[in-house]
């Protein structure tokens, strides 16, 4: 189920609910019983490295463009 994060406008506190995606934009009370909160947008992390694409060669070479350094034309 997912997750979402939340504010609280009147103490300022952020929480999160577990709540399937068709309630996402359903009100949300703060655990101090505050009614006017906003969702907060969350970024998601996946794994992995954004250093070089898993298809890249590894050694020297090497320039980009269409066809991998190649010539084109």
């Amino acid at each position: 189920m997912p997750r979402y994060e939340y504010r609280c406008r009147p103490c300022g506190s952020t929480f999160e609910l577990n709540r399937p995606m068709a309630e996402s934009s359903a009100p949300a009370v703060c655990p101090e019983g505050h009614e006017d909160t906003v969702k907060l947008l969350s970024t998601v992390a996946v794994g992995g490295s954004a250093s070089a694409p898993a298809s890249a060669p590894s050694g020297g070479g090497g320039g980009g463009g269409c066809c991998g350094g190649g010539c084109c034309g």
